[in-house]
């Protein structure tokens, strides 16, 4: 493609001179006024070499463009490429080359391409901004960065472009949480690159540690940054982070030789590093050689820069050491100078070495030792004890040793300690003590220079709980507990650390300033290998730095309980829970407690919930819900609470509120306005799977390796309840929110209540006001056994469950309004949890029925619940019950037919009643007629005499009456009729004739 060809070279000799001319007076340009650049590659791979003028238009004539080498092109390590001749040439003695890569070590300045940024992205709550990040800044040490301390963001950003894939990969130091560190990686569109946490969060280093950080890079522009925030809350001030020996690889050449550092040198050409000076030799920036001091009154460390005048000895230079005990038993201080001297003797001012001491019996070894008369001290076997002083004796029958570490004596260092000595500046201190025995305490020593941490080691490699323990939540398998005092003139600090598993060292107290002396403990609820770490700095704060030989920390004496390969200094009586064995004490297993002094085993369905009770009554009855294991010897599920009251009974059962309780409340401000909120996870009753656990997502993401080995999440605190603090991602200049400082709040689950009280911990229901009082408060009340500088007696917790029927099954979680951060003395913390779930069970007295209408000769009986129901689960609202019935239409049907009946039946018996009255008068007037018949004429015979005398009266009437016809004399007559006879008789009344007629 020639006329392509022809394109780029008329554009790259078009831009030079447009280069050229644009200032008065141009001058024909030298060689040094100008420099050579490459071209983009074009599709074919081809570029061109283009002269650039040093200062616009300042020259003319500049080299026409020409083509230039191939895009795949590249330079070994110790060559660069030189641009007249494009051809790799080997760098000068004094300098050197990466060849495809770049190195940036000297930190005098920052270097060029680095630029600082600060920002503040989240103002406080009203939007106050008055406080800037103008001094906020990565500030060079000389031989590292330093990040800032304060809480604004800063970013390092350095841009690179690469010709091939390649990489970056950097020295930092991250000892302080409360300061966020993150390397991510933008393109020329300021588009994130992809990667994964692990690269992108940096994990904590320990104190002095130096870590290496490497991620893969794209070829094209890349641009780096490293970016740090802090979160202050309360006055503490943060540890900054660290940087140094920054390597990229990838820029496929170097255009130039990098000349060696001051303190360095490369002999030889075509050199790929530079090498530290020896020491009482140095050099300045780009040395082929290293020049001597005159060591008669300078000295110089390796790799130093210049060399420094001899200071007059004084009692920093030298330290005492107790000659190991002889076989007389005697020992003897003696006083030495710190290697390598570097002071002078023979001026006026200057220490001399004192002369040793006096040869002095040895101190006794240090209890759970002996003398075994070989001048040492040696542990006591397996089941004996001693003080330090007496022979080892064997533990009595019933008894068994109290194995652990306990060292007061420091006449040589334990074998299971061990000192060291490391600088931030990564100069060289490696080869001294950082503490020193002196006789009845081990104290911090000279270091080598100003800022040097001095490290003093024990590893325990496992606990022996007692036998009583049964490893549940909360059990102290041990601790550690130790006599300290600081003398300080000018600033240090004394940090006490702790290695779990070799995961990651955290800090577990710190202490400032001059301190009188004074004890601490640290109680361990975890089984697991742990180093403690004690770690003295002294500050460059001082006027003089030698003064710093009168800031010195000192140990008196350290104890550890229940070591595992620990020595026994006295002997204990077994435990409850365990049976004599000879000389040492057997534990029971799990769920087993002591009868006749043997183990006997719980009944199913119990745990063992007392070892300071001996028989049966120490195995209580697991919750209806719950169930044993015998295992772990205790019971799971069982959320189930019972309270009984002025005949009131109520059953609890919370395991409807789910496993963990979650409450994020805030958010909060820092001094300057940080917004942060603190995230509180509660795990109510516990047991396997129901664990409450906070995670450190900025220092867990890059302990992968750790997670895989253990199965554990790294820097996780997993407990019954926790806390973390949370910066929102819109935050801090950060893209995810980010979750720290975890805590464990309570490993210890003391028990539920309807008191206010229980073992030492109260409950405040004034923080917690209610409206009705119909269903109890049950409190939940939990301990922390880890102790803390402001909590010498543990953290406790009061949850309070209330029974609301109109929240939902899990409810929610709510904090006292007058202590926003859950705790209104920073040591005991108080939770509401408001839900239906937390309502009683339900029983019978919870419903009522309400009786249906009649419908079709059925009538339905519905049970509904009391409103407003306060209760759940528990027993089950009845069926609906149908019965048979009758409607009302059919029963008034009834009633009139009835009705009828019974009158039809009263007039009957009326009419009866007449009849027989008008009869009775009839015979009546009859008798009272036959008493006058004297006065009256006698009656004619009658002409047709009826069959019977009882019919005489009926006649009569028909006779008296005929003219009135009745009902039924009318049915009587109609029934008559067919009787066969047919013939009539008349009664003949006159009186004139007492014949018959017959017809």
């Amino acid at each position: 493609m020639p006329s392509r060809s022809w394109f780029i070279a008329g554009s790259a000799l078009l831009l030079s001179f447009r280069l050229a001319f644009g200032t008065k007076g141009p001058h024909p340009c030298t060689e040094t006024d100008y420099y050579y650049e490459y071209t983009e590659c074009d599709s074919t791979g081809s570029r061109w070499r283009v002269a650039i003028p040093q200062s616009h238009g300042s020259c003319i004539g500049l080299p026409e463009p020409v083509r230039g080498t191939e895009c795949t092109f590249s330079c070994e390590a110790g060559e660069f490429l030189e641009m007249s001749a494009q051809e790799c040439t080997q760098c000068a003695a004094g300098t050197y080359s990466l060849g495809s890569g770049i190195r940036f070590d000297d930190w005098e300045t920052i270097p060029s391409g680095f630029s600082s940024l600060a920002t503040y992205l989240d103002n406080g709550p009203h939007g106050d901004d008055s406080t800037t990040c103008n001094s906020s800044t990565w500030f060079p040490q000389g031989s590292y960065l330093e990040s800032n301390r304060d809480e604004c963001t800063v970013s390092l950003i350095y841009a690179v472009h690469l010709k091939k894939p390649g990489s970056v990969s950097f020295d930092y130091q991250y000892p302080d949480g409360n300061l966020f560190f993150e390397f991510f990686i933008q393109n020329d569109q300021c588009q994130e690159m992809d990667q994964t946490a692990d690269k992108k969060w940096l994990k904590l280093t320990s104190h002095g540690e130096w870590a290496t950080h490497t991620v893969n890079l794209k070829s094209g522009t890349n641009i780096l940054y490293w970016r740090t925030a802090g979160i202050l809350i309360g006055a503490k001030v943060v540890k900054p982070v660290l940087l140094k020996n920054v390597h990229i690889e990838g820029v496929a050449y170097a255009s130039e030789c990098f000349p060696c550092k001051p303190g360095t040198f490369s002999q030889t050409p075509g050199s790929s590093s530079c090498q530290p000076c020896p020491r009482n030799t140095h050099s300045g920036h780009g040395a082929s050689s290293c020049t001597p001091c005159n060591t008669t009154t300078l000295y110089a460390p390796e790799g130093s820069a210049e060399c420094k005048a001899r200071p007059p000895c004084s009692k920093k230079d030298y330290f005492q050491i107790h000659t190991p005990c002889d076989l007389e038993g005697k020992t003897q201080v003696t006083y030495r100078w710190v290697e390598p001297q570097i002071c002078l003797v023979d001026v006026d001012g200057a220490e001399t070495l004192p002369p040793s001491g006096d040869r002095e019996p040895c101190p006794p070894c240090n209890p759970g030792f002996y003398n075994n008369d070989t001048a040492t001290c040696s542990p006591c076997p397996p089941g004996t004890f001693s003080d330090g002083v007496k022979a080892c004796e064997s533990c009595p029958a019933g008894t068994e040793p109290a194995v652990g570490y306990q060292y007061k004596w420091w006449n040589v260092l334990p074998a299971s300690m061990k000192t060291s000595c490391f600088n931030v500046g990564n100069s060289k201190c490696d080869g001294m003590n950082g503490w020193e025995v002196a006789g009845d305490h081990i104290r911090s020593g000279a270091g080598g220079s100003d800022n040097d941490y001095l490290i003093l080691n024990l590893h325990v490699p496992g606990f022996k709980p007692p036998t009583s323990a049964t490893g549940g939540a909360g059990t102290e398998f041990g601790r550690i507990s130790f006599e300290f005092e600081m003398v300080c003139s000018a600033d240090c600090e004394l940090y006490f650390m702790m290695d779990v598993n070799r995961k990651s060292t955290r800090v577990v107290a710190s202490w400032e300033g001059s301190k009188v002396r004074q004890s601490y403990t640290h109680i361990m609820t975890k089984n697991a290998s742990v180093s403690y770490t004690w770690a003295f700095q002294r500050t460059n704060q001082a006027s003089d730095v030698r003064q710093n030989v009168n800031n010195v920390a000192s140990i008196y004496s350290i104890s550890v309980s229940n070591a595992v390969d620990g020595v026994s200094s006295e002997c204990q009586t077994c435990a409850l829970l365990s049976q004599p064995s000879g000389s040492l004490c057997v534990p029971c297993p799990p769920g087993h407690y002591i009868h006749t002094s043997q183990c006997t085993e719980c009944p199913p369905n119990t745990h063992l919930t007392s070892h300071s009770t001996l028989g049966p009554e120490a195995c209580k009855p697991c919750g209806p819900s719950s169930k044993s294991n015998k295992e772990h010897s205790r019971c799971y599920s069982d959320c189930v609470f019972s309270y009984s009251e002025n005949n009131v009974s109520l059953s609890f059962d919370y395991s409807s509120l789910g496993s963990v309780g979650t409450l994020m409340n805030g958010p909060s401000f820092t001094t300057k306005g940080t917004k942060y909120y603190h995230l509180f996870n509660i795990s109510l009753c516990g047991g396997e799977g129901r664990r409450a656990v906070c995670t450190d997502n900025v220092t867990d993401l890059s302990s992968a390796d750790s997670q895989k080995e253990t199965g554990e999440p790294a820097n996780a605190v997993e407990t019954l309840i926790c806390q973390s603090t949370i910066i929102p991602s819109s935050g801090r200049g950060f893209h995810t929110a980010l979750s720290s400082q975890s805590i464990s709040l309570a490993d210890t689950f003391l028990g539920a209540t309807v008191a206010l009280t229980l073992d030492g911990v109260k409950a405040r229901p004034d923080l917690f006001p209610q409206t009705t009082n119909k269903v109890p408060d049950v409190n939940f009340f939990y301990r922390s056994l880890e102790v803390t500088s402001s909590c010498d007696k543990g953290r406790n917790v009061v949850v309070t469950l209330r029974c609301n029927p109109d929240r939902s099954t899990q409810g929610e979680l709510t904090v006292p309004s007058q202590c926003p951060a859950g705790t209104c003395d920073g040591c005991t913390f108080h939770f509401l949890w408001e839900s239906s779930g937390a309502c009683p069970q339900c029983t019978s007295t919870n419903y009522h029925q309400i009786e249906g209408a009649c419908k079709g000769g059925l009538q339905d009986t519905l049970y509904v619940w009391t409103e407003p129901k306060r209760c759940v689960g528990g027993v089950s609202l009845p069926e609906k019950k149908t019965w048979p019935c009758e409607s009302m239409d059919f029963l008034v049907k009834m009633g009139a037919t009835i009705g009828a009946f019974t009158a039809a039946l009263l007039f009957s018996i009326t009419c009866y009643f007449w009849k027989k009255n008008k009869r009775l008068e009839f015979k009546y007037s009859k008798l009272v007629m036959s008493s006058n018949k004297e006065c009256e004429l006698p009656g004619a015979d009658s002409c047709a005499v009826m069959e019977g005398e009882e019919n005489e009266g009926e006649m009569e009437d028909e006779v008296v009456y005929s003219k009135k016809t009745s009902l039924i004399r009318k049915l009587k007559a109609i029934a008559s009729r067919g009787n066969g006879r047919s013939y009539e008789n008349v009664q003949l009344n006159s009186s004139q004739s007492n014949g018959l007629v017959w017809g």
